[in-house]
């Protein structure tokens, strides 16, 4: 039977909703390592450079994540839950300080640290909560985390096209697991009622996740800017740089911001169990965006080239689908309007091949600029799921 100290561990219905400082300077160290991810997308725009990128930023993203999930399981103000927190934090340093290497002299020990954390904050867990009913939950993810981890490990001593085959696989059975609620034998599933009880704190988790993202997208053009100086072209630059993070910014904050506390709060287990999967969409977004403003600043160019027409259309438009597929799974529906403006996006990205970097990054934030316009002009028209609806 639990002790009032173990039950004390779980957050209570009637908790505070609000982050904790502690979460938040969590966040903080994500922001390096998007912006690392970013620069090595920048530096080598190939189709190996973005599948490794990939793997870096699903590992990254999974252990925040997960994270996110544990301080809406437990009490993040109890010590214990606090610890597990720093614990992540910690490794989460390391993970992004080996990241440059990871697929090089260092892919150990960002491996290691990877499993490190999931697999420490399970036996915690399980520790903690004797004689609780979430201790079989903990015993549920860490089963498929130390299987997740063999590979993990494995590939960390491989050649970099082995170990990137098998740390792919390792993230399928991460994010597979997860989605199909970490069945387990002799344990079975964690029930769909212990969802219920993430509500407010996650979907303010997220918020705040993608607006520090946001943030990487001004962030490395400037210091390189600080670096080699400021001419007009720079300048220029990062003035389309924040454009289109304020227009990506209002993109996701305008239906979010309004609607997605109250979807969360009627919906909790969908937003849970999708909310990971349509976010890591609009971060990768985000990153390959700012590694095409980065290019910009960093490079003259009189052609765009496909790399990085690739990138500064592509990271637009990985942000739109993961955007519309959040709001189709919370509401049941989806902006016919934001469709239109994404095919628009891709399809005339090939006929800009030729032109200048500057012609390409002002027109994806033309349809940027479109999609927040059609956004705003469609909300009178926003009904809930069971009320009437309405094509926009």
């Amino acid at each position: 039977m639990a002790s009032d100290e173990t039950r004390r561990l779980l957050r209570h219905p009637a908790a505070p909703k609000r982050a904790t400082l502690l979460e938040l300077l969590l966040d903080v160290v994500y922001v390096a390592a998007l912006a690392l991810l970013s620069m090595r997308l920048a530096e080598e725009v190939t189709w190996l450079a973005a599948a490794q990128v990939l793997v870096l930023l699903m590992a990254v993203w999974w252990v925040w994540s997960i994270t996110a999930l544990l301080t809406d399981f437990y009490n993040p103000d109890e010590p214990k839950i606090q610890v597990i927190v720093a614990w992540a934090m910690l490794g989460s340093i390391v993970m992004t300080a080996s990241l440059p290497q990871a697929f090089a002299g260092l892919g150990w020990l960002f491996a290691g640290m990877y499993v490190a954390i999931h697999v420490v904050r399970g036996f915690v867990l399980i520790a903690v909560l004797r004689g609780h009913q979430a201790q079989i939950r903990a015993a549920r993810f860490l089963c498929w985390f130390v299987l997740s981890g063999a590979l993990w490990l494995a590939g960390a001593f491989l050649p970099a096209s082995t170990r990137l085959l098998l740390w792919g696989i390792a993230l399928v059975i991460d994010y597979v697991s997860a989605a199909l609620r970490y069945p387990t034998p002799w344990l079975g599933r964690v029930p769909l009622s212990q969802y219920d009880k993430a509500s407010e704190h996650l979907g303010e988790r997220y918020q705040q996740f993608v607006i520090l993202t946001l943030g990487d997208i001004i962030l490395v053009p400037l210091l390189i800017s600080g670096q080699h100086g400021l001419n007009p072209q720079r300048m220029g630059m990062l003035l389309l740089a924040f454009a289109t993070m304020l227009l990506l910014w209002q993109i996701y904050v305008h239906r979010a911001g309004a609607l997605l506390q109250t979807a969360i709060d009627s919906g909790p287990r969908r937003a849970t169990r999708w909310a990971p999967y349509t976010h890591l969409l609009m971060v990768a977004g985000i990153v390959c965006t700012a590694a095409g403003f980065e290019q910009l600043v960093s490079q003259s160019r009189t052609r765009a080239g496909l790399g990085l027409v690739g990138v500064i259309v592509g990271g637009p438009a990985l942000f739109l689908i993961g955007r519309t597929v959040f709001e189709y799974e919370l509401f049941g529906k989806f902006s016919w309007s934001r469709l239109v403006w994404l095919v628009v996006l891709v399809g005339t990205a090939p006929a800009f091949l030729p032109l200048t970097p500057v012609a390409v990054a002002a027109f994806t934030g033309t349809v940027l600029l479109g999609v927040a316009l059609s956004d705003a002009a469609r909300s009178t028209d926003w009904h809930w799921p069971g009320r009437r609806r309405t094509r926009s």
